[in-house]
């Protein structure tokens, strides 16, 4: 008998929440042990809830990874904080992660009253503690988050370091609802390929591009087709821009930016799908897009 039908399974879904840049993208890497989430120096980087799969035994747990908060400019920045704040609604606990040093900004504030509001257990998680400057500045940003009266838990651990972040999923381990298990147990996320290819194609442009590039930059898969016994999988990628000059960008001189992002994409695609991959990819471009109710629809990014 498979392990999701044991009688003593259990699950929890977890949401991660917290200010742009602040780990939650790299954490959920990191407890998931696969890359779920594209991560990149940039804020904004993940646009919609991205959903991680970690079984430990008896006990599933799903972290929803949201965007950041921030205060929306676009209809996709709106799109964008409802996400974030709807990821909380339904689940079991929360994982809202805090820079070690500096003020709360007022959407982190929200957010903290948002959670006792619902009553929904969460965990203030410090990231970053390789970057203390000594080892009482820990404890001083555990009694300001204390002063929110949110939090059950604290908890300091540095992603990048490695450190406290297994002991993250003991914490969460009592909020588990007894029951069979959602996923199978050898899952590590639910989302589809396609999505996954076109999240790693714009996460190289995120890295390549100027700043202002590529947020205004939308990625659609056309194609994903294996040939049969060959171990060769075909995909077309369309690259939407919102201005002509942002295409030339992302071409570049005599096509070699363009190169230069699918060669990385192209890489990271057949690792994740254990064959060789065809990328191929076009330009094009979609005036103000992020202000376009159907083309954010067309896109994918549903209203939550």
């Amino acid at each position: 008998m498979s392990d999701c039908l044991q009688k003593d399974t259990s699950s929890v879904f977890v949401a991660l929440v917290g200010r742009p840049n602040v780990g939650k993208s790299s954490l959920t890497n990191r407890l998931v042990g696969e890359k779920v989430a594209i991560v990149t120096p940039k804020p904004q980087t993940t646009r919609t809830r991205i959903t991680g799969i970690v079984t430990k035994g008896p006990v599933q747990y799903v972290l929803l990874d949201t965007p950041g908060l921030h205060t929306p400019r676009t209809k996709l920045g709106e799109r964008m904080k409802k996400t974030a704040a709807a990821s909380v609604a339904d689940v079991d606990a929360a994982l809202m992660l805090f820079e070690p040093y500096g003020e709360l900004t007022n959407e982190e504030l929200a957010m903290a009253q948002g959670l006792r509001k619902q009553g929904c257990p969460a965990i203030a998680v410090v990231n970053k503690t390789d970057t203390l400057k000594k080892p009482g500045d820990l404890e001083e940003r555990f009694a300001r988050l204390r002063q929110l009266d949110v939090f059950c838990r604290f908890a300091g651990v540095s992603v990048t370091a490695d450190e406290g972040c297994e002991a993250l999923l003991e914490l969460l381990r009592p909020f588990a609802v007894p029951g069979p298990h959602f996923f199978s147990d050898e899952a590590y996320t639910d989302m589809p390929e396609k999505v996954l290819v076109s999240e790693i194609l714009r996460e190289k442009m995120l890295l390549c591009l100027r700043d202002e590039v590529p947020h205004g930059i939308a990625v659609t898969i056309e194609r994903f087709s294996e040939r049969p016994g060959r171990e060769l999988i075909d995909i077309d990628a369309n690259i939407y821009c919102e201005r002509k000059s942002h295409k030339g960008m992302v071409i570049g001189k005599g096509g070699q930016m363009l190169k230069k992002i699918a060669s990385a994409a192209r890489a990271d695609c057949e690792e994740l799908l254990g064959a060789r991959v065809n990328l191929q990819c076009w330009v094009k471009i979609k005036s103000d897009w992020r202000d376009s109710d159907f083309l954010l629809n067309d896109f994918g990014f549903k209203q939550p």
